[in-house]
């Protein structure tokens, strides 16, 4: 609702008032799906990394409180092959659905001598309000408070560099089972797309006990926490407290990555964190536990002056296994 404008025009319009704000910040981001596309053009499956776009750019969106509200995205190649552009179109819908938001436009731009054949980049933009009094992160995040972790569904979009590093070093066949997980390719299970967590959180959101949230994107757990932590708060993150997936154990031992890196480079299991006080988690997990997410209490807010604002703790072990 507030979407007023057709394909095919010059711009799209968004009507605030129509979608129910009154005194709504606009929130705007821009991202792209990196180089997990060259698993998609290497294997030839296009059809999730529109999900991907679209993840990357809502969930940047949720964790500032905004609710997604238009996307559009950007596509670029030397040549327009129609067949796999269909496939990444349908996925940007698919997406742009989980999320809630409306598909507004996009731009397809074929620059021959840009790209090599069967290549191509995707960027999006997505646009998002929040009323001006539920903007995260809250002034009143504290010591004591307890830090939830949402399931991701794999690698989600990042450390895809090292993970074509790996799968190149060990001369693996895209189209082969995963050495994880035997019901798929490995391209498919690499392939699978970022969870688009807005719905289960927007619904969280309307209790007003989340003080904050972070999607884990490049950087891990380790540096995309702090970045919605006050000066002088920490965070102690128990890694004994999820199960990992089978894809992050496979890479931490074919790639000799221990835990600190690799709680650097991939979410590791949690794909989006959110900082809530102690009285109220129970209140939270269960919102998003009946809303179909995976939710773990992973650990707590702490006194933290140090560079190293993320403590992790009984790591060794865990990754790799």
């Amino acid at each position: 609702m507030g979407a007023d404008a057709g394909l095919g025009g010059f711009g799209a319009l968004f009507d605030l008032k129509a979608a129910g704000f009154k005194d709504p910040i606009l929130v705007s981001t821009t991202d792209g799906v990196g180089t997990k596309l060259k698993v998609a053009i290497e294997s030839g499956k296009h059809g999730t990394v529109g999900i991907d776009l679209v993840a990357m750019c809502v969930n940047d969106l949720i964790v500032q409180g905004a609710e997604p509200l238009l996307f559009l995205d950007y596509f670029a190649t030397g040549k327009l092959d129609v067949a796999s552009a269909r496939e990444v179109i349908a996925g940007i819908a698919a997406g742009c659905h989980q999320a809630g938001c409306a598909l507004v436009g996009g731009e397809t731009a074929e620059m021959p001598g840009m790209y090599s054949h069967g290549d191509y980049d995707l960027a999006g933009f997505a646009v998002g309000a929040v009323e001006r009094d539920q903007i995260l992160p809250q002034k009143t995040l504290a010591t004591g408070d307890v830090v939830l972790g949402l399931g991701s569904s794999g690698v989600h979009s990042n450390g895809y560099s090292l993970v074509r590093k790996i799968v190149a070093d060990h001369k693996l066949d895209y189209r082969a089972p995963a050495p994880f997980d035997p019901r798929c390719s490995l391209a498919e299970a690499l392939l699978e797309p970022t969870r688009i967590y807005v719905k289960p959180v927007l619904k969280a959101l309307k209790t007003g006990h989340v003080k904050a949230l972070a999607h884990i994107t490049g950087g891990g757990l380790l540096e995309n926490i702090p970045r919605v932590l006050p000066d002088g708060l920490g965070v102690s993150i128990n890694a004994k407290a999820w199960q990992a997936p089978p894809v992050f154990h496979w890479l931490a031992k074919m790639g000799s990555i221990d835990a600190t890196e690799m709680a650097r480079t991939f979410n590791c299991g949690i794909g989006l964190v959110l900082i809530v006080a102690a009285a109220q988690v129970d209140v939270v997990a269960n919102i998003l536990a009946s809303a179909g997410e995976k939710v773990f209490c992973i650990g707590e807010v702490e006194a933290n002056t140090t560079s190293h604002r993320v403590r992790l703790k009984d790591a060794d072990g865990v990754w790799p296994c």
